[in-house]
């Protein structure tokens, strides 16, 4: 009996000719998802395969829903080859970027469209049981309305911030409770494979592969939320580390200071300039008297979050705008220290305090001048996110897709 190419990819101890056909056919999936619609002779020299070998995987890649035939290319002369290409029906993907506050939440198809998305749902990330439990009840109550079939699901990416090893499936920062790995809890929790992800490593994948690069191979995106966290781009290729830890920026102990870190530390860049930092300077100038109109709708300083701040800058608050210039400039001498490391073509400013525009640019733009070297800095581009709330949905999407399909 014939197994399905998603049977097959699920059969751990495939081998031989199996084993060999189901490589064959995620290279021409990947070839697909790279390239788009092509012919059988297109990708018999593209994958170096005889034209009757990439036929039969290609009828059985259609038998399963995967590929379809587009009918005859327009030729100028000779027999009119057919065109082939993904069925973008085929199969789903979940995206779910965990917030302090809230989720974001999202399905796409084979070809990287988001058929659905929804934004900010109201959720609080504890590093406790009973928060993890929230957290799977709300992923399958996305896919209970959801308009496709579970089983068409093929993946759930999943973003978490601090230390993920992606390769293992072990969140180190939140939910360490057991021995097995966190993806096979949630997986047994909502029936579908789970792949983690950092967060700010997500986001940058999604950034990278949806736009914002017009050819640059060298690339930081910076996720300036409560916390601060990086997605290195080296050659083309998301940077991992030896450990899969990579991007901790925010832990760079840049201050001489008595602020203790979450992370059990003094003097990281976290403690002086993040969205947490900037929550904490906001309470405090509100307690010694100081204005803003947030006092119209918090009284009481310890119910201030960062999105009051955000929302009372983007309202022209005096005080909002000074604190987050503040914040930008000592950001600013973060980055001009990786500028001064890594020589990027690119710095993309995401996250949260990126919806501050301007207001939290211009101050990194200042610093990354004052602090960094002009013989480098001078070829570094600086650019806001395209893709904002959305970066992490998007890029776990892609993620998961990529590894499950093995598109590279």
């Amino acid at each position: 009996m014939h197994k399905t190419f998603f049977e097959e990819l699920n059969t751990e101890t495939a081998g031989g000719v199996a084993y060999k056909n189901l490589n064959q056919k995620k290279l021409i999936i990947s070839y697909f998802a790279n390239t788009g619609n092509t012919t059988i002779a297109d990708l018999s020299k593209e994958l170096n395969l005889s034209a009757p070998k990439v036929t039969s995987l290609l009828n059985d890649l259609i038998s399963d829903g995967l590929v379809q035939d587009h009918g005859k290319v327009d030729s100028t002369g000779g027999r009119r080859a057919n065109l082939y290409g993904l069925a973008p029906e085929s199969g789903f993907f979940i995206g779910v970027d965990v917030k302090k506050y809230h989720l974001n939440i999202g399905l796409s198809n084979l070809q990287k469209d988001l058929i659905k998305y929804s934004e900010k749902i109201a959720y609080r990330l504890n590093n406790d049981r009973q928060s993890l439990e929230e957290l799977c009840h709300l992923i399958n109550n996305f896919i209970d309305e959801l308009p496709v079939a579970k089983d068409k699901i093929l993946g759930i990416g999943l973003n978490l911030s601090g230390r993920i090893n992606y390769a293992t499936g072990y969140s180190y920062s939140y939910f360490y409770f057991n021995e097995e790995p966190l993806s096979k809890i949630i997986e047994s929790k909502v029936g579908i494979r789970v792949y983690l992800e950092n967060d700010s490593r997500a986001m940058a994948y999604g950034e990278f592969n949806s736009g914002n690069l017009s050819g640059e191979k060298d690339v930081l995106f910076l996720n300036m939320d409560h916390g601060i966290g990086l997605g290195i781009l080296i050659n083309g290729q998301l940077y991992y580390g030896k450990s899969g830890f990579s991007g901790e920026f925010g832990h760079i102990p840049l201050f001489d200071n008595e602020i203790l870190c979450h992370c059990g530390k003094k003097g990281c860049l976290e403690t002086e300039a993040s969205g947490a930092a900037l929550t904490r300077l906001m309470r405090e100038k509100m307690m010694e008297g100081y204005s803003t109109v947030i006092s119209r709708k918090k009284t009481h300083p310890e119910d201030v979050q960062l999105e009051d701040i955000i929302n009372a800058a983007n309202n022209d608050d005096v005080m909002a705008i000074e604190l987050i210039g503040k914040i930008g400039e000592k950001l600013g001498r973060g980055i001009a220290l990786l500028i001064n490391l890594f020589n990027p073509e690119l710095v993309i400013l995401g996250g949260s305090l990126a919806a501050t525009e301007d207001y939290i640019r211009l101050p990194i733009r200042s610093a990354i001048n004052k602090y960094s070297l002009s013989l480098l800095n001078n070829s570094t581009q600086l650019k806001m996110s395209k893709l904002r709330e959305r970066a992490g949905v998007i890029g776990a999407c892609l993620l998961v897709r990529n590894r499950l399909l093995t598109i590279v």
